[in-house]
């Protein structure tokens, strides 16, 4: 349904009112490539500052100057150089917004905010009018409630107007960016499960930003672990949760609330020590090595490739399945992470593909 190819964001840090000359570089998002599935719901993770806002940013066309491919439904951003083509890739990827009451004009009537978008589509007045009631049924809202203003809605209500507008299109994928963060936790659960009762009803792919974890493995069928602009760990949700290889992916998991108090006030969590690091100047080879529990207790040796190389986004084959894969294609990995001391321990393979390398640039 969508694949990203190396996709990148660099901000040029300026300086100067008049005159102004370059003093650096922000590396929102550098290289990023996964793709989604028809019908799967794929969410990204990470810290705030991460790149996971940006990543969606550049998937919706909202920055310009685009470096890296980004296909939908088959159609390459590089490829769809007229209006036509472009159009046509829009209409295939709609997007619902963090804040329902931001993303709604007070102005307009609910009948006004889903009308725009089919007005756009060049539908004429009879099968706009047909076309919202359907609308309303399907995320819930009474047929009347088309004449009232957002202000006149909850929290709720305001958000599932905002899927309605996603959806007037037909499109194939829904952008999510943290559908559920500004609202009520009594809301949040209806919010979900009308998302995911759409998505099976109407073969829908979704493309989620979440910080709630609890509600990543509820509605997701793969998950990508963000650090620093880029994927760390990738792989089937229940796979990364269940066994996180990735230091950074199990310091996040650590800290998903256990409805157990007794096991709660027991149970060890991770706290990485000091701030993200500035996307201005990313640490060279493994970005996480500044904060990595694992780092700081391997010995100076180990802690030099760490230092020196980036490590590789790739699943490890384990040796007993290595005449197996001869034998054909190897199976696509259902977990892959970036790191060359998951357990504490060298991965040999990782460091003998990428040793000769040479070190990560700045």
């Amino acid at each position: 349904m969508l694949e990203l190819k190396d996709v990148r964001k660099h901000f040029a840090l300026t300086k100067g009112a008049l005159l102004k000359r370059r003093i650096g570089t922000v590396k929102a998002v550098d290289g990023l490539s996964f793709d989604i599935r028809e019908g799967e719901c794929f969410s990204i993770v990470g810290e705030s500052g991460s790149g996971k806002t940006t990543t969606l940013l550049e998937i919706m066309e909202f920055h310009k100057d685009q470096d890296g491919e980004v296909i939908i439904g088959g159609i390459s951003n590089k490829q769809a150089a007229d209006a036509r083509t472009k159009s046509a890739m829009r209409k295939e990827m709609q997007m619902v917004f963090q804040d329902p009451t931001g993303a709604l004009d007070p102005r307009f009537t609910v009948y006004e905010v889903l009308a725009e978008p089919l007005q756009n589509a060049g539908m004429d007045k009879r099968a706009i009018k047909k076309r919202i009631m359907e609308l309303m049924n399907l995320v819930g809202l009474q047929p009347d409630h088309v004449n009232r203003f957002p202000n006149q809605f909850s929290g709720g209500q305001r958000q599932r107007v905002g899927i309605a507008r996603a959806l007037a299109v037909n499109p194939k994928l829904v952008v999510l960016d943290e559908p559920v963060s500004a609202l009520d936790v009594s809301v949040q659960a209806g919010v979900i499960n009308l998302l995911d009762k759409l998505r099976a009803e109407l073969g829908l792919s979704y493309l989620m930003v979440a910080h709630d974890l609890s509600v990543v493995r509820h509605i997701s069928n793969r998950v990508a672990v963000m650090y620093l602009g880029k994927i760390v760990e990738i792989g089937e949700v229940d796979r990364v949760f269940d066994n996180p290889r990735h230091p950074y992916t199990r310091a996040l998991l650590s800290a998903i609330p256990v409805p157990d108090p007794q096991f709660e006030r027991t149970r060890e969590r991770i706290i990485l020590q000091g701030d993200l690091p500035s996307p201005l100047d990313a640490p060279k080879g493994c970005n996480f090595a500044t904060r990595c529990p694992v780092f700081a207790a391997l010995p100076a040796a180990k802690q030099e490739h760490c230092l020196t190389l980036e490590p590789p986004l790739e699943a490890v084959q384990p040796s007993a399945a290595v005449e197996i894969l001869e034998a054909g294609p190897a199976p696509t990995p259902d977990q892959q992470f970036a790191c060359f001391f998951p357990d504490g321990e060298m991965d040999e393979q990782m460091l003998v593909v990428h040793e000769t390398a040479e070190p990560h640039a700045p």
